[in-house]
């Protein structure tokens, strides 16, 4: 960033937020949102309500009813965000990532606390968790919406609810619907997605493949090693299902002769700073058991082990046309990166998790406004990136998501059609887009240490 870029920043900020001044009806209270995006872009080592303020000669007490007890419409807000990514960052690529995150926290007054997992640490800690939708497109991406999980301890407590804002309408939901009403929502205010992936604590529920196969959303979903299925859809009769049961994906991987007489198959994930990451790849079709017990519609089933780490292994499976390339399927799944990147860099860049109140409503109104100014940063930085290029056009660690094939193409797909509906006659092309070939090579972890022999478009 140059001293020019620097002084154009201020009346960029001005413009990004007239975009949401219909969010407020008085002017002080739409004042209050410069104030605090200003102060959720500083170098403050904490950005909560009170050192804003400080920082921003705003009465400290105004700043936190700002966010907590001032009318103004922070689903407008969300909305107008949703309708701004899907006018202005369209794509026929497009896809949608599903993830939670866990916010450290002291004592029992934030809504939602409690003893749970929290990614941030890593273990059980006390924590509130906000289930997100990300939004990933070419070389951008972003957050569009979050809500609060509200543990079931929470919900059967209803005096302590009332106590930190939270409505009587809101009960427990498992993160999956949670997950569904974020997605319903941005479908609604105009966003669309070409794929959606998530991990396997939302594949791992059947409830939730069923709700976007029933919106008619194309997935690449995470699944546990749990997961059951069949090769060979078994024979229906007048008493039932018969055949073989249903069988785990990882027993599939270590005794099913699909999988054991088939060759490792290796895929450039992306570059890191250490080099190359190789994924090598198994797929077929499997019909997956149902919630009833019964047998699915043939879905791909690509099971997935990391090539300098054997023990590393990741299941994933997607109701994709049937002649989808697997490629494709890669590149949709470990585009889960980009959420995880909004994350680091709203927590480390802007105070995501620095929020210090015992509010419901202000609770969800700083991560929308911490989602609001990480849309600014990215739409700036898009810009910029596109007045001057990097110093040696190579794409760096996070700049690069494709997957490109180190073996030969025509190596890459398992015997058979695979998945649901129609061939999709664009999804050769899409791949082409997303993915470069390597030479042909045998000596996987050769290639593992290798670079790139081709120069690969940004990934979504």
């Amino acid at each position: 960033m140059d001293a020019t870029q620097i002084r154009r920043l201020g009346p960029m900020l001005d413009r990004f937020l007239a975009h949401f001044h219909d969010c407020f009806s008085r002017q002080p209270t739409r004042e209050h949102l410069t104030g605090y995006v200003q102060g959720l872009l500083s170098d403050l080592p904490r950005k909560s309500a009170e050192p804003i303020a400080l920082d921003q000669d705003i009465p400290v007490r105004t700043l936190q009813e700002f966010l907590a007890a001032h009318r103004w419409d922070h689903d407008l807000m969300r909305d107008l965000l949703h309708k701004r990514v899907a006018r202005d960052h369209a794509c026929e690529h497009s896809v949608g990532v599903v993830d939670d995150t866990g916010c450290p926290k002291k004592g029992d007054k934030t809504p939602g606390v409690q003893r749970q997992y929290c990614g941030a640490t890593g273990k059980i800690d006390n924590c509130v968790v906000t289930v997100h939708l990300g939004y990933a497109a070419w070389n951008f991406h972003c957050l569009l919406d979050s809500d609060l999980y509200l543990p079931e301890s929470w919900a059967a407590d209803r005096p302590r609810c009332r106590q930190a804002g939270i409505p009587d309408t809101l009960d427990y939901r498992p993160k999956w619907q949670i997950a569904l009403r974020l997605y319903d929502q941005a479908v609604e205010n105009g966003v669309r997605f070409a794929w959606l992936t998530f991990d396997a604590d939302y594949g791992a529920k059947p409830g939730f493949l069923q709700g976007l196969k029933q919106r008619g959303q194309r997935y690449v979903a995470e699944v546990p090693c749990t997961f059951r299925g069949w090769l060979k859809l078994p024979r229906l009769t007048r008493r039932g299902w018969r055949g073989r049961p249903s069988v785990t994906v990882e027993a599939l991987r270590n005794y099913s002769p699909a999988f054991r007489d088939q060759p490792w198959v290796a895929y450039r994930v992306k570059d890191t700073t250490k080099g190359p990451m190789v994924w090598e790849v198994k797929h077929v079709r499997l019909y997956p058991q149902n919630e009833d017990g019964e047998p699915g519609l043939p879905v791909h089933l690509v099971i997935a082990r990391n090539a300098l780490d054997h023990g590393e292994v990741k299941y994933f499976v997607s109701n994709a046309p049937a002649r989808t390339p697997v490629q494709q399927l890669l590149l949709v799944a470990f585009t889960r990166w980009s959420v995880e990147r909004c994350f680091e860099d709203e927590k480390t860049e802007l105070g995501f998790d620095h929020f210090e109140g015992r509010s419901y409503t202000g609770l969800i109104r700083h991560q929308r406004l911490v989602a609001l100014t990480y849309l600014f940063c990215v739409e700036a930085c898009q810009r910029w990136r596109g007045e001057k290029s990097g110093v040696d056009g190579v794409p760096g660690e996070d700049s690069v998501e494709c997957v490109g094939s180190v073996l030969e193409a025509n190596a890459s797909r398992a015997d058979g059609d695979v998945g649901e509906g129609e061939p999709d006659p664009s999804a050769d092309a899409a791949t082409q887009c997303f993915c470069a070939a390597m030479p042909h090579t045998r000596n996987t972890a050769k290639a593992a240490g290798s670079r790139h022999q081709a120069e690969l478009r940004p990934a979504v």
